[in-house]
């Protein structure tokens, strides 16, 4: 970026001083003249977009007649990025583009003395029940005897 900057390079030049392939070169200076040199710098955690942001870009593009690429670099995205959600909105609706979790969900893991815990207040809930179910046989048993003692 320096050479280009200092020296006028262009992008043809750069690509082949440094062996890069000449499309690549050329888009780097496209973000760079676009949004400056925080675009080209590595982003240490993943983005996330909200659905108004992708539904604003692909709207962007659909309705100005501008390339993917330079929709693209003018939002600082990826062009397969864009074109992904243009086909899950027209395949699933605007919800498709909504911001959802990645990767498999994580199993937790219950410590012995847990799992012992969880058993004992199984049992307990069990036996309180059973209690229960014993006091209304006790009480419907009580309630018969006192009709028939009293006919």
């Amino acid at each position: 970026m320096n050479e280009h900057l200092s020296d006028g390079t262009s992008g043809a030049e750069l690509a082949r001083n440094h062996q890069l392939p000449k499309r690549q070169v050329n888009r780097w200076l496209q973000q760079y003249h676009l949004n400056g040199i925080e675009t080209l710098k590595r982003c240490k955690t993943r983005r996330k977009f909200s659905a108004e942001f992708k539904w604003y870009v692909i709207n962007y593009y659909q309705t100005h007649d501008e390339s993917l690429a330079e929709v693209a670099g003018k939002y600082n995205v990826l062009a397969c990025q864009i074109s992904v959600w243009r086909k899950t909105l027209i395949r699933d609706g605007y919800s498709s583009l909504e911001p959802h979790p990645k990767g498999r969900s994580t199993k937790t893991k219950r410590s012995k003395k847990q799992i012992r815990q969880l058993e004992k207040q199984s049992e307990i809930e069990r036996l309180r029940s059973e209690i229960a179910q014993k006091n209304q046989e006790f009480y419907d048993t009580k309630l018969e005897n006192d009709i028939l003692k009293n006919q």
